[in-house]
């Protein structure tokens, strides 16, 4: 049989988050990370963006399992959803397997453990055709791993989001023994994240920021307030511990915390002191220079919660003067706006905002040397960036090359690509593309909401709605009542009555003209008066509304037996226009419509 080995981008490049890569051996697919993004402002609605399930309707009867290098949302977030349909085996360290089973079966409860497989760094799977090892990474949540996939053609490296930093504490170390062993047995192509390339400055340790948290704590008198995510286990670690030194009890709030903690607590990778764990109703025994507040969550959320604490419509905590809110993470770019509100906020409520990455230079990816680093030690033939935008991924090629890799070797690719290795000619190429698409997460719904859908968001949300309504008389070809108008987020109706006025006659004018030239097709006809409206309303007021036309049609037998028995009333009106028609009147649709 002829050997074959392909490395699929399924997702993870040209943006933050929503990682997911494959190598295909053979007839086998290993799926690395399964990971979500939080929507930007543009995608209205969307709760989360995942990576195309359409993968798994495709090639799903290949994948053998899915590896997992850590248990951030950008790694395991997916899962719910690939796993709703998809009988895949999971395999992670201890504690991303318990994080992943908690956002699984928060979404289905009847997922079987057995899918669910704890590895660590000592572990090698052997499969039909290939063999899959782990190496320890650092990263800000203990059991991050790099993955390590041996194939005939050498070795397909993925390293998850990753740094190097000497000082972390044995949970959180890089195994460079490992990497020096993966490096013997000579590296084909290296995924590596590329989410830092541009910062040259080295992070600061964790030790360094430890002290630096343990500082703020000591030196503010009033109550501090910290916002983190809850996954980021380092930093809460570091907050529980200033909180100890300085002798503060400590409030976990938001809705990921106790889970989180629990799970990590449980696993030993979170050291919580005895009594140091404060209850709400410990908030008015406790004074406030004796509190830390923790607020986690996701992405925005513990800003969100901080915006409802400034503007008193937190249902536990409100900020007052004396307070230092303490935010404690890296906002990323998506984000920074909302920081910059958030702070405002609190120093209209009488607080005072310190941020942690204006005072410390701190990421959880590696840096430009690191990433130089690395390819020193494993030496990879091809070198694939992963795991950031398209200018992070350029400033990794660059550093490649500075670093000895050959230019041609280094594959700047999009969601989607799949390079197939030529064994005759030890070269990679793009071969046929594999689905890569976004997948949209709107409530229960997955999928259903796509480019067309979130057009009309956005228009509505820029020009809001114009409806407009009318009932016809098919077979006599005319119109039975006054048509209907309304809008929404368009124009106040009170103040635009010609608007609204002229409107109306443009749509029987439409009407009569498709009667008197065209064949009747209610489809033409629709399309007809949303055409012209538009056209008009563009005039009058230079905005494009979505235009909604409702044509109904008059129920003809009844129609014939109002007529037999009052034929002196025209057939065009019955009480004012109030016409019986199959999905209900003009007036119907608007008796209970206030301007």
């Amino acid at each position: 049989m002829t050997e074959q080995v392909k490395i699929m981008i399924l997702s993870g490049v040209r943006e933050q988050g929503k990682d997911m890569f494959a190598v295909q051996v053979n007839d086998e697919i290993f799926v690395l990370d399964a990971g979500l993004k939080y929507p930007d402002s543009s995608l209205f609605g969307i709760d989360v963006v995942i990576p195309d399930l359409d993968f798994f309707e495709q090639y799903g009867d290949r994948v053998v399992g899915i590896f997992l290098t850590h248990g951030h949302a950008d790694s395991i977030g997916a899962l719910p959803y690939i796993l709703r349909k998809y009988d895949i085996p999971v395999f992670g360290s201890d504690l991303t397997i318990e994080l992943a089973k908690i956002n699984v079966k928060r979404d289905n409860k009847r997922v079987k453990n057995s899918n669910f497989h704890v590895i660590d760094e000592n572990t090698e799977i052997d499969f039909k055709n290939a063999n899959i090892s782990f190496f320890h990474t650092t990263h800000s949540i203990p059991g991050s791993l790099g993955i390590d996939v041996h194939t005939p053609a050498g070795e397909v490296v993925y390293t998850g989001d990753f740094k190097f930093d000497p000082s972390a504490t044995a949970n959180y170390r890089t195994n460079m023994d490992r990497l020096a062993e993966i490096e013997q047995k000579g590296v084909l192509a290296l995924l590596s994240d590329s989410s830092n390339a541009e910062a040259f400055f080295p992070s600061a340790s964790e030790q360094d920021i430890g002290k630096y948290v343990t500082n703020v704590f000591r030196n503010t008198a009033g109550r501090i307030i910290v916002a983190a995510k809850a996954s980021n286990l380092n930093r809460v670690q570091e907050v529980l511990n200033a909180a100890h030194a300085t002798g503060r009890k400590v409030l976990l709030t938001g809705r990921d915390a106790g889970k989180i903690v629990r799970t990590s607590m449980k696993l030993g990778y979170l050291k919580v002191p005895n009594g140091l764990l404060m209850r709400v109703k410990d908030l008015k025994t406790i004074p406030d220079e004796k509190t830390v507040i923790l607020e986690t969550g996701q992405m925005g959320e513990p800003l969100d919660s901080l915006q409802k604490m400034a503007k008193k419509r937190h249902s536990m905590i409100t900020i007052h003067k004396g307070d230092l809110v303490f935010i404690a993470t890296t906002p990323s770019h998506a984000v920074e706006t909302m920081v910059a509100e958030t702070s405002d906020l609190v120093y209209r409520a009488g607080g005072t905002v310190i941020q942690l990455g204006r005072d410390k230079h701190t990421s959880g990816h590696a840096t430009g040397r690191d990433l130089q680093i690395l390819i020193n030690m494993l030496k990879p033939k091809f070198l694939i960036p992963v795991i950031g935008e398209y200018r992070l991924l350029e400033v990794h090629k660059d550093l490649a090359i500075k670093a000895g890799i050959d230019k041609d070797n280094v594959f700047i690719t999009k969601n989607g690509d799949c390079l197939n290795y030529d064994f005759k000619q030890e070269r990679l190429y793009l071969t046929d593309p594999v689905p890569g698409e976004d997948t949209m997460i709107d409530g229960s719904g997955i999928g259903d909401v796509g480019n067309i859908v979130l057009r009309d968001r956005e228009v509505l949300s820029d020009d809001g709605i114009f409806i407009a309504v009318a009932t016809i008389d098919r077979r006599k070809k005319q119109i039975v009542s006054q048509p209907q108008v309304t809008s929404r987020g368009f124009v106040y109706i009170k103040a635009n009555h010609k608007l609204m006025h002229d409107a109306v006659e443009l749509i029987k004018e439409t009407i009569n003209n498709n009667f008197t030239n065209k064949k009747f097709d209610w489809t033409e006809l629709k399309q007809d008066v949303r055409n012209d409206l538009e056209k008009f309303l563009y005039k009058q007021t230079n905005r494009r509304p979505v235009v909604l036309p409702v044509i109904m049609e008059v129920n003809q037998n009844r129609h014939r037996a109002m007529q037999k028995r009052d034929s002196q009333v025209p057939a065009t009106y019955k009480s004012g226009g109030n016409q019986i028609a199959r999905t209900g009147s003009a007036q119907q649709l608007f008796a209970n419509k206030k301007d």
